[in-house]
């Protein structure tokens, strides 16, 4: 039980510190939610090609994997797999089936809740 309590503040942890970036970027910066978006996911693949996000992961786990610097984490290392398998062909097909299962959901779950939810107008 101790070892899973020490799981969740890891993860709490590095999510808060991941998350608290984006903030300051936010609060300090001129620059557009989307292109700290793309900053975020770019950053992941960078730090996972250069094999320092995985030690992140290791011991954020989820902190780590969840938020965006994660979906640029997960690009890579499924391009990394399957280049492994099928070689160049799997540059090209690696990031896609590695995150296919998390882009279908968000579109499926988006998906419903705009059905479920009626959006009113901002004022």
């Amino acid at each position: 039980m101790d070892n899973t309590i020490m799981t969740y503040v890891s993860a709490f942890i590095v999510g808060g510190v991941i998350c608290a970036v984006g903030q300051v970027l936010i609060d300090k910066t001129k620059l557009t939610s989307a292109r700290i978006l793309v900053l975020f996911v770019s950053a992941g693949a960078i730090l996972t090609a250069l094999g320092v996000y995985q030690k992140l992961v290791d011991i954020g786990g989820a902190g780590a994997t969840i938020p965006l610097t994660g979906f640029g984490y997960n690009l890579v290392t499924g391009t990394f797999k399957e280049v492994d398998k099928l070689g160049v062909l799997g540059a090209f097909t690696g990031g896609v089936k590695a995150a296919a299962a998390g882009i279908a959901a968000a579109i499926f779950f988006g998906y419903l809740m705009s059905v479920a939810f009626t959006p009113k107008a901002k004022r």
